[in-house]
């Protein structure tokens, strides 16, 4: 299991990084956590500014080109493959970095030090890496996790309130997916004015949830597909709102991909009425909505048809809840049946 440390204090993920004693090091950032981030970090490592390798922001640049930048930097700068690499960044920045410190002379360590809440739970964590490709999200990638994770929460405080929200979607589908009490925590939690000392405890329940999947399925051939709750709905409205010129972060587009998800769970699975409405209603209120017409119904369909857990091209496979912490994972869902559940969530978002 990944070694996960989250403090209040920058000073502990010094101590956990001076523990370290790799032949080189290297930090991977973004623009954004370049000037935000890098500062902080650097009062505590001793590392060359020429060893710091920024890429642009957003997650448009999670691709071949900033990939290829990467390695490129490192063979130049002289790593090794006793090099270490710290990944100082969101998603964009873990995702990218960990598969290019697993490609890099056959793989190097690599830590991450997520600086968004969505990192921070999600992609930080469980060792998936990769980059998107041809349209796609995460297309291509490895499963390879870092040697650490190292959580500082004072790095959320840099966050907008969208990306505050953003990375709290993947914590409700946690809660969701794992037990009455997580769930409870997550449903009192209010996220207009965040409770930055209580969120360690939040944050560790939460990521606790991600972790104890993940060691019994790393390689997510069985239950590991439970995170993946939301997802399948939620990446085809993430893909099409990028073809449509829009920018939707991650976690909205997994929010609303829940609602749907919950009306598939409901009708497949008999997952309650009061969750249900509960779960719908937390989401109405802190995420608005991404406006579609059933005339994009076909392009969403199309578009998840290419999620990775289908096992054959015309079958679409869903994880879905029979109840709170009860998962149905590999479920077939019919084409009628998804763009039912697209009527759902237009109707209870009011659109």
């Amino acid at each position: 299991m990944q070694k996960i440390n989250i403090s209040n204090s920058v000073d502990s993920l010094f101590e956990e990084l001076k523990d370290i004693k790799p032949s080189s090091t290297f930090v991977l950032t973004d623009t954004n956590t370049l000037k935000l981030c890098w500062p902080i970090l650097q009062k505590g490592v001793n590392i060359p500014a020429d060893h710091v390798i920024t890429i642009p922001a957003g997650d448009d640049n999670k691709n071949l080109e900033s990939l290829a930048y990467v390695w490129q930097q490192l063979s130049e700068k002289g790593a090794t493959r006793k090099s270490l690499l710290i990944n100082l960044g969101g998603g964009m920045v873990t995702d990218l970095g960990g598969f290019a410190a697993s490609s890099f002379k056959r793989g190097i360590d690599y830590i991450n030090v997520p600086t968004t809440l969505l990192g921070a739970v999600d992609a930080a964590v469980g060792g998936k890496t990769g980059i998107n490709f041809n349209g796609l999200k995460n297309e291509i990638g490895v499963i390879n996790p870092a040697l650490s994770v190292l959580i500082y929460v004072g790095f959320f405080k840099t966050l907008s309130q969208e990306n505050i929200f953003s990375g709290f979607a993947e914590m409700i589908k946690h809660g969701l997916i794992s037990n009455p009490t997580v769930w409870k925590h997550i449903c009192e939690t209010n996220l207009d004015n965040i409770d930055y000392q209580a969120l360690p405890k939040l944050l560790h329940e939460s990521i606790h949830v991600k972790e104890e999947i993940v060691a019994v399925d790393p390689t997510e051939k069985g239950i590991r597909k439970a995170l993946n709750f939301g997802h399948t709905i939620g990446h085809a409205f993430e893909s099409h709102a990028i073809e449509r010129g829009e920018t939707k972060l991650h976690g909205y587009a997994v929010a609303w991909g829940m609602i749907a998800e919950l009306y598939l769970s409901h009708k497949k699975c008999g997952f309650p009425k009061e969750p249900l409405y509960q779960a719908i209603q937390f989401i109405k209120e802190n995420y608005g909505a991404f406006y579609i017409t059933c005339k994009e119904y076909d392009r969403l369909y199309e578009l998840m048809t290419h999620d990775k857990k289908n096992e054959e091209k015309d079958t679409i496979l869903f994880t879905l809840l029979s109840n709170i912490g009860e998962v149905k994972i590999n479920t077939i869902v019919e084409k009628q049946e998804i763009f039912e559940s697209l009527d759902f969530y237009r109707d209870s978002v009011g659109i």
